[in-house]
């Protein structure tokens, strides 16, 4: 009797293997990346289809999202006596993580999945299939410009949702909560400092080519024909969102660990 050799050879050993040609999908999108001929007309195309589906969406997320840290923020403050200290909080908290995440989720939920559809499409139709064939290669064809415009939409939806989600939240505390607005403002410009900006506009950018790379595998691994498609963009979706809040978590701890907080 002859053995099965298609058959994993350990439990998990699939999932290494998904795993793998990702990450060498990234490698090969960063290398392609510095190669003429670059895509100048489809990078400017993706860049406005992916903010024309994630803006309005965007804005109207951080409305509500800054709200709530400010009126959570401002309530417990209230409690312990250090009202003077809710701008700082309610600013920081919503500049290093509430902002790049609502980015990056709206941008892996909005354009991420529409562009996972549509590379699942070029490909049960075989359209890159045929591009391989003439010598054309799709990853510096097509992946590339959507990755590169996912970064860049990534980096200036994050500094709307920042400004969107600031002046939410002075509005609510200010307001709703009959706060100082000397003191909101005082606090922020004592504590906050220009790495935290950084901060939120590197998560930004290192979650738009997350969200777009795993977009794009699944969209050129599609299995199942039509139905298939659809199941890559929900598995897109949702692996983008697991890896996003993994990234944030670590990219959080480096950052409290290398820069030191302002007055420290």
């Amino acid at each position: 009797m002859g053995v099965r050799t298609d058959a994993p050879s350990f439990p998990g050993a699939s999932a290494l293997r998904e795993t793998g040609r990702l990450y060498s999908l990234g490698l090969d999108v960063v290398r392609l990346s510095f190669r003429r001929p670059f895509q100048a007309r489809e990078l400017i195309q993706q860049f406005w289809f992916i903010a024309s589906v994630s803006i309005l969406p965007t804005a109207l997320v951080a409305i509500p999202f800054g709200a709530v840290i400010a009126l959570h923020i401002g309530s417990l403050t209230a409690q312990i006596g250090a009202q003077s200290f809710t701008g700082a909080a309610s600013v920081l908290a919503i500049i290093q993580q509430a902002s790049p995440i609502v980015t990056a989720l709206l941008i892996a939920g909005a354009g991420g999945s529409a562009m996972c559809a549509d590379l699942g499409s070029r490909t049960i139709r075989e359209e890159i299939d045929a591009m391989e064939v003439l010598g054309v290669s799709p990853i510096q064809r097509l992946i590339v410009p959507r990755v590169l415009a996912a970064m860049g939409v990534a980096a200036f939806l994050n500094g709307m949702v920042s400004v969107v989600g600031v002046l939410g939240g002075y509005f609510f505390n200010v307001i709703m909560q009959n706060g100082t607005p000397g003191a909101y403002l005082a606090s922020f410009s004592a504590l906050a400092q220009l790495p935290d900006l950084w901060i939120s506009e590197i998560k930004a950018v290192i979650f738009g080519f997350v969200a777009a790379i795993v977009a794009s595998y699944r969209g050129l691994n599609p299995k199942g024909g039509p139905k298939g498609v659809g199941d890559a963009v929900n598995q897109s979706v949702v692996i983008t969102f697991l890896l996003l809040f993994l990234l944030n978590l670590v990219l959080t701890t480096l950052y409290l660990q290398l820069v030191p907080a302002k007055g420290s």
